[in-house]
């Protein structure tokens, strides 16, 4: 039979959500199971979100505003920059995708650590551009001098994640300064901030405030996660007006629907609300490594809302054992295991579940 799609993508990773909690649950005959695989915030919607999406859906039956501009002005408003500046996207890793497509052509290479977030290899085989993958450092960080080392003339784009997923590691100010300086004017720099508003060390810099002045430097949020819109799909892009105006014509029109800038508006009117959840969950984040740290695992510090436990090539088997338990996390085999901070009763189900689970 003739193929009809390209042969390439054969090997492509599909990209695996966590499980669902209510299939785990009943295939191993529980009540209930706890999905600690996705890095949602685990506190519901913030007030006023559900009630404005249900006031937006009685007009689904009209297109959604194409430029989102009551959405941009508002982003605008709150990072004190202009709204040309900044294009929204269904999610963050969508905006990074219509990013390569508006700078790379086949041919030409996308550099990034990994591990890390899992949708850059996807976006790079789809966009027909050649991953370079930098093996990150032996303390699950970003190797950013040999980063810096692989870019070569056919680089256009470098991935920094910061924090880094699935790791939770962290640049500081000073490295990615220096890193910054060393990549050519004609590379753009992506810096993937998905988990910005759980940093808590005050040196991890605010990409979106300490490099805005930078032309080649592009800043990706979401409000997926500690906005608690995950399931509407809202992410925005900071870059040089020009950039923004490039991507904004790549994306697909209408992508940032009607009930998502609804909430994402009723969101970011809830900021201090925010701010107390992101702290609920930091101060469980340092509880959970700490404990996980005494089971004997070494745990790097994350800056994330979730942990990484490198058990290399025990993830799998890990992972099944705390599944079986009705706890859900998300094992990377080879490298490690990802578990989200959850609840003070969801986190302590999971470590009696990891104290089982480990050897």
């Amino acid at each position: 039979m003739t193929k009809l799609t390209r042969a390439d993508l054969d090997a492509l990773p599909t990209y695996l959500p966590g499980r669902n909690p209510a299939d785990v649950a009943r295939e191993l005959g529980l009540a209930e199971a706890i999905k600690l695989a996705s890095n949602e915030v685990p506190y519901g919607p913030l007030p006023g979100v559900v009630e404005a999406v249900a006031e937006a859906v009685a007009g689904v039956h009209r297109y959604p505003d194409m430029g989102v501009v009551a959405l941009r002005e508002a982003l605008a408003r709150r990072h004190d920059i202009p709204a040309d500046r900044i294009a929204t996207g269904c999610g963050s890793v969508a905006l990074c995708e219509h990013l390569a497509r508006a700078t790379c052509l086949p041919g030409d290479e996308i550099v990034y650590s990994w591990r890390s977030f899992e949708a850059y290899p996807i976006i790079a085989a789809i966009t027909g551009v050649t991953s370079v993958r930098v093996p990150n450092t032996a303390d699950h960080g970003h190797d950013l001098s040999a980063m810096a080392d692989a870019i070569t003339d056919r680089t256009r784009v470098v991935i920094v994640c910061n924090p880094n997923n699935p790791t939770g590691t962290s640049i500081r100010r000073a490295d990615l300064d220096r890193f910054l300086d060393a990549v050519p004017d004609d590379v753009v720099v992506v810096i993937d901030e998905a988990y910005r508003e759980f940093v808590t060390d005050a040196e991890v810099p605010d990409a979106v405030r300490t490099y805005r002045d930078r032309p080649n430097v592009v800043v990706l949020r979401t409000l997926s996660k500690a906005w608690g819109l995950a399931g509407l799909r809202v992410g925005f892009m900071v870059a040089q007006p020009e950039v923004a105006a490039t991507v904004r014509k790549v994306i697909t029109p209408f992508s940032t629907n009607t009930a998502a800038q609804a909430g994402a508006l009723a969101a970011l009117a809830q900021e201090d609300e925010v701010r107390r959840r992101c702290a609920l969950v930091t101060a469980e984040r340092d509880r959970l490594t700490e404990s996980v740290r005494k089971l004997g695992v070494d745990v790097p510090d994350s800056q994330a809302n979730f942990i990484w436990l490198p058990l290399g090539d025990g993830a799998a088997a890990f992972g099944t054992a705390c599944e079986s338990r009705g706890v859900i996390v998300r094992p990377f085999q080879g490298d490690g295991v990802r578990v989200t901070v959850g609840t003070p009763q969801e986190n302590d189900a999971f470590l009696t579940a990891a104290e089982s689970a480990l050897p």
